[in-house]
This record gives structure tokens, sequence and C-alpha cells, in this order.
């Protein structure tokens, strides 16, 4: 049973009040989670417990670090159908896609090859695109949305080439919320001999996803969208693929020897990857976080922000004065503006009521191609998230009120 009550004690912040005294009641899950208990004090215990660097010395201290960053590795690669050593560490979901780019794309393309996105994409899934084709020669281009916002499998196939070396997508966009069915858009990128990167900012927090099943070649994501620590994410990435890639941060602990002519030889994958002192603590609280997911349960987390949204859904579609962006929301993202109103003045007048959204581009500033509009408003769930918080969200957005109370007191 999802005892919702039992989740929220988890969480400090769920006690906090906003600046105006309120109850908080945050609904900006895409942006970042709040972290359990338990993850802050996995924290804290690496620098009470186990305060020491990794694979740097021979004395127990560092023997203990090294064995559980090798079990974190082991769980988060079990969470998403992963062997441990295709599991690279990094500091969030952009450092993992940067080092596809820069690790695989910029050493594999050449001038006239084609990468594939979407006008939907992150700018973490399209800035460092960008940079590739400026480096290489290559070109961008980008799969149609359908009418509804959506990516189609069969769309793929309208711009897909012989050229084409790399597919980038994410597997559930950040201000539509769709759901893309990966594995048939990697049957197409493979058929045509390119790579499928699978940006899993948002899916991988919120619903099951196997990679290898998918069949997938890259796999990003971040911690902090999961109850984890901010400043830890991870690359995963076909073992074959990892091998004949090029590290993108060179330093200590990522290589096995090198001489004074410069010959260098590296470590295996992941170690390839992970230069220097990683982020220690939060990766013990990286492991702590998926922990606390398992014991929730990924499917229940699911139909939780499933439920949640339609819920919400249905309560707005009443309203006159209010466009929905994303009505076929199956996960727990509602994009919407109310008209007349600009999008920054309604997340300021329902941060005055003690409701914390988001409000313009949200890092999608290509998706006005699609939407007509450059910026929205976005309410986003999460397991903590409960129905409480999304009535106290309808209800400031039925009440209305002057805008102009949120910037004096009355």
């Amino acid at each position: 049973m999802y005892d919702i009550n039992e989740i929220r004690k988890q969480f400090p912040m769920l006690n906090g009040k906003t600046m105006q005294n309120k109850p908080l009641v945050f609904l900006d899950n895409c942006s970042t989670t709040f972290k359990p208990q338990c993850v802050i004090d996995a924290i804290s215990e690496y620098y009470t417990k186990y305060n020491s660097n990794s694979h740097r010395g021979d004395y127990d201290l560092l023997y203990q670090m090294d064995v559980k960053v090798d079990e974190a590795r082991k769980t988060i690669a079990d969470f998403i159908s992963a062997d441990a050593n295709e599991v690279v560490f990094t500091d969030g979901a952009t450092g993992a896609l940067n080092l596809v780019a820069y690790g695989y794309a910029l050493k594999n393309l050449k001038k006239g090859d084609e990468i594939i996105i979407s006008y939907s994409e992150h700018a973490s899934n399209i800035l460092p695109w960008f940079r590739i084709c400026e480096l290489t020669g290559a070109v961008i281009k980008y799969v149609p949305l359908n009418d509804e916002g959506k990516l189609l499998p069969e769309n793929l196939l309208k711009v897909i080439s012989k050229n084409t070396k790399i597919v980038s997508l994410a597997q559930i966009g950040n201000v539509l919320g769709y759901t893309i069915d990966v594995k048939k858009f990697a049957k197409i990128a493979h058929q045509y001999g390119a790579i499928m990167v699978v940006d899993g900012a948002q899916s991988v927090p919120h619903m099951r996803v196997n990679f290898k099943d998918l069949d997938i070649d890259f796999l990003a994501f971040s911690a902090h969208k999961m109850c984890g620590p901010t400043g830890i994410g991870a690359l995963v990435g076909k073992y074959d693929l990892l091998m004949n890639m090029d590290p993108f941060v060179c330093g200590g602990g990522m290589n096995s020897s090198f001489t004074k002519d410069g010959e260098v030889n590296y470590r295996l994958p992941p170690e390839k990857f992970e230069a220097g002192t990683q982020n220690l603590a939060a990766i013990l609280g990286f492991k702590k976080a998926v922990e606390f997911i398992n014991s929730v349960g990924i499917d229940a987390i699911h139909e939780h922000d499933q439920a949640l949204i339609k819920y919400a859904i249905g309560q707005l579609e009443q309203l006159d004065n209010v466009i929905i962006y994303n009505k076929d929301s199956n996960n727990g993202i509602l994009t919407f503006n109310i008209k007349g109103i600009f999008s920054q003045d309604e997340a300021t007048l329902l941060n005055y009521k003690g409701i914390a959204i988001r409000s313009g581009e949200h890092c999608a500033k290509i998706l006005d191609n699609y939407l007509g509009v450059k910026a929205t408003c976005r309410m986003s769930t999460y397991l903590y998230t409960s129905k409480e918080d999304v009535d106290a969200f309808i209800n400031a957005i039925k009440d209305g009120g002057d805008i102009l109370d949120a910037y004096f007191n009355d």
C-alpha cells in the first residue's frame, strides 16, 4: 500500500514554511527533489565515519571507501538493469551527455554526419550537440512533433538517413511530459547504423527503466531528481562503446601509467572516465536514494504520479481561463498558462500563496516552435506529493487574486 503520510515523514523539507510563513507546497520536482533523512544521514556519515579518498592507498579507511563506491555502483546498475562496469559516475545528466558528446561524438563524427534531436529537448541534450557540429562539421536534424507535441517512431523515419550517426532524445520530456517509445526509436536508429542516446533525467526517477531491454547505447540521469544529492549522476553505456571512447577529463585515478614521453595507459571503464577525487559523499547519498526508491517501489511511484496529474488536469479543464498544453500527460508533469497572465506573474502569485511551481522556458528554449508561446507554467509531482498539495495548487488557481498581492503585504 502506498502510504503517503509515512513517506512524507521521511522528508525534513516538507516541514518547512515559505518566506511568507505559509506551509510549503513543492510542485517543482522536475527541477529537483527533496531528500529523505536517510540520504542526508548517508552524506553526513561519509564525513563522520568514512572520510578518505578512494583508489588512493592501502589503509583500512580507504579500503572501506573503495568497497562502498563499488557497492553504490552495483546498486545503481541493478536499478536500471545494467552491469556495474557500464555505470560511470558523473556530476549529473548534463555531465553525462557532455561525456558522450566529447568522448564519443567528437572522436567518431565528421563533416556531413547527422545528429538527430527534437524541439522538445532540454538544453543539456541540445547544446553539446550544437558544439560538436561546430567542431566536426556534422549537422543537426529534428524529429517532427505530432499535433499533440508527441515524438513518434514513425516520425524518426522521416528524417533519419544513412548519414545519421546519433539519435539523442529524452525518454520523458521535461515540459510536455510525454514518454517516448525508446525501444522502437533505438531499433530504427540501429537499423541505420546510428547509436541511441537517452536523456533519462525525467524518466529514471519516475518509471522503470531497463537499460538492456531497451537496447539503447547510452543513458544519462541525475541523482538530485530522484531524492539524491546534487552534483552526482551517471552515464550508463554499452561496455564496448565505453572501451572505444576517449576520456573527457584526464588526471589522477583514470590512468594505470604514463611516461615522460607522453605515453598514457588508461584504466578500463568506468574508472577511465572518473578522473580526480569523485564526489564520494554524494555517491553514498546516491546509493541510499536508490535504496529508498526501491523501498517505496518504482512502479508505485509511477502510478502515484499518473493519478495526481490526471486528477489535476481533470480539475483544471473545468476552468475557462486555464490553457493546458499537455492534456494527455501520463507522467507527473502539467504545463499550463492562465489566459492574459504572464507565466512568471502567475508563478509569483502562487509563491505568495505558498506554492512552488516553475515558470519560463524550462531550459527547452526551442520548444516554442511547437507551443507558439515563449513561456509557460509547470507543476510537477513526485513520490511525496499528496492530493492535498494538488488541491492547494488547484484552489489557488481557482481563487485567482490580484498579482499585486504577491508584491505588497495585505
